[in-house]
């Protein structure tokens, strides 16, 4: 890996992280288009540049994660992203093996990006009529959302596509839907780095200068994007809904698919 790779890298995952269209699915394509090795590094380094997406959340809602104004909303908060961690921080550390395998097929990222795509082209008709806002979540319902995380632990269904989804089956609005994908995706990312770290720490004794700087560059680039990314996703979801995202996918998924089976490898060399 280069400094190019990790400014591409770096733009991707901002772009993508909070967008219901898989940015580990996006990022396994970009390292395979771009011919980057999947060193423990590489696979490293596209989980870890997510903390710099994570601080884009922090400080686009700094009001939601320090307002003191109200003990009782404050710690219930708090408490829902606990309730809807759980399910997939137990699940990662379960399926971690399979998930790394997972991690290296561009063509199971096609497949889940074009299964994920159909059904956001008719969420937004399905789920019209939902009313409730964040405030009004329960903690059954928050547990629920954290189940269907833990179909995003597989590259191309999208962590922020599934817990949206999960967010508009218990009657959340698009936009409270997706705000509280945002929040979860805090403690989410937050515990996937740091798992990470443990395992490429278990095999090897440190990084290099390099790679601790190929780090920072793509979580600077990660949180700018991602500001940006995030204030678009809002606005855009508010006009056109998901279709758009569903569309997307199909249309991206359908073309890996044939370039594969057009027998042009895209595996990660």
């Amino acid at each position: 890996m280069n400094w190019l790779d990790a400014l591409i890298l770096g733009i991707v995952e901002g772009i993508t992280e909070f967008l219901p269209i898989s940015s580990t699915g996006h990022l396994i394509i970009c390292t395979a288009l771009l011919g980057i090795e999947p060193t423990d590094f590489v696979k490293l380094f596209t989980v870890a540049i997510q903390l710099g997406s994570i601080l884009s959340v922090i400080v686009l809602y700094f009001k939601k994660f320090f307002d003191f104004s109200s003990s009782s909303a404050f710690w219930r908060f708090y408490l829902k992203l606990l309730v809807a961690f759980i399910p997939s921080a137990v699940a990662g550390v379960l399926l971690s093996d399979v998930i790394d395998n997972a991690l290296e097929s561009p063509v199971t990222v096609a497949i889940f990006l074009v299964l994920g795509g159909v059904f956001f082209v008719f969420s937004d008709k399905l789920f019209q009529n939902n009313f409730k806002s964040e405030a009004q979540l329960s903690y059954t319902d928050a547990f629920k959302i954290g189940l269907f995380q833990c179909i995003a632990l597989f590259p191309g269904v999208s962590r922020s596509g599934a817990t949206i989804i999960g967010g508009l089956f218990q009657k959340l609005t698009k936009k409270a839907a997706a705000e509280f994908s945002f929040f979860l995706a805090v403690p989410t990312m937050f515990g996937a780095t740091a798992k990470k770290l443990y395992d490429f720490f278990k095999h090897h004794t440190e990084m290099n200068a390099t790679e601790i700087q190929l780090l920072v560059l793509g979580n600077i680039i990660a949180f700018i994007v991602a500001l940006l990314a995030i204030k678009f996703f809002i606005s855009l979801l508010q006009k056109t809904g998901f279709s758009v995202y569903g569309w997307y996918r199909i249309v991206v998924g359908t073309i890996i698919l044939i370039l594969y089976f057009s027998g042009i490898s895209l595996q990660i060399i």
